[in-house]
């Protein structure tokens, strides 16, 4: 993420309490009545990934430059500490911890390895006790790392990218709904708690099927985002809604369910374009 550009009130992701989610959105199999879009194919398809990393860092860091986050680290003051990395992990919702963790069981006496007993101490927080001041400066150390690179892919793709795409295959929405799943997922995480994706899902569907219970996909797509806002609403620093209005809504009313370049959107502001 890129510090100096932070004017938009906390725009960066920010999450709840994580809990337990792979298991629990998978549902089933996908039913004979998913869209067309969903059955030409996924989010997962490489190509697709790279554009929804694009999305989420024009909004989560004003780039579209995704890689250049493994080093990202800063407390943008949101009460969940220290925020880092491509997905900004959380000193204070786990799944920084869960990535250290991750890292040190795969490379032993690692830079972060030694902040571990502080960031059991922190989660839940947003104390910094034990963690400063050489934290932030072993981060980007560590960073430099393709090893702890790709522990960062692999738990953003644990917690949130895979279920999100599952949840999504599985409900019969395209490559686009699966990427409104996963933006959600990515700024709410799926605890219990009323705005977490599951919750938001789940105001969806009191409002609208998705195409695997038969029901049409824009309409559907339409009150997730509609949940979606209302959710970003309830805290401050969510308040900014622009990366569904200025973005996964305008790719749904040009009916791009399938997220095919070229892409025009723009996120608090800025304008961005992906040929």
């Amino acid at each position: 993420m890129h510090p100096p550009h932070i004017d938009p009130p906390l725009h960066t992701s920010r999450r709840t309490l994580l809990t337990l989610i792979g298991a629990s959105l998978v549902a089933g199999p996908l039913l004979a009545t998913q869209s067309q879009a969903a059955a030409s194919g996924g989010l997962d398809d490489p190509a697709k990934k790279e554009i929804a990393m694009k999305l989420v860092s024009s909004a989560e860091n004003s780039s579209l430059d995704w890689k250049a986050q493994y080093k990202y680290i800063e407390d943008i003051g949101d009460g969940r500490g220290y925020t880092a990395g491509i997905i900004g992990f959380c000193s204070g919702t786990g799944d920084m911890l869960d990535l250290v963790e991750l890292y040190t069981r795969r490379k032993p006496g690692n830079v972060l390895a030694k902040y571990l007993p502080a960031l059991r101490k922190v989660n839940g927080s947003d104390s910094h006790q034990g963690l400063d001041p050489g934290f932030p400066a072993d981060w980007r150390k560590a960073a430099q790392d393709t090893a702890f690179q790709q522990a960062q892919n692999d738990e953003r793709d644990r917690v949130y990218f895979n279920p999100a795409v599952a949840q999504g295959k599985t409900d019969g929405i395209g490559v686009l709904g699966q990427f409104t799943y996963y933006d959600a997922i990515v700024m709410h995480g799926d605890g219990g708690d009323s705005t977490s994706f599951s919750n938001i899902r789940r105001r969806a569907l009191a409002k609208a099927k998705p195409p695997a219970q038969g029901g049409d996909e824009v309409t559907y797509l339409n009150a997730f985002l509609d949940a979606r806002v209302w959710a970003m609403k309830q805290e401050e620093a969510h308040s900014d809604t622009t990366r569904v209005d200025t973005e996964q809504r305008v790719f749904l009313q040009k009916r791009n369910l399938n997220l095919d370049p070229p892409l025009n959107w723009k996120v608090y502001g800025d304008s961005y374009h992906i040929g």
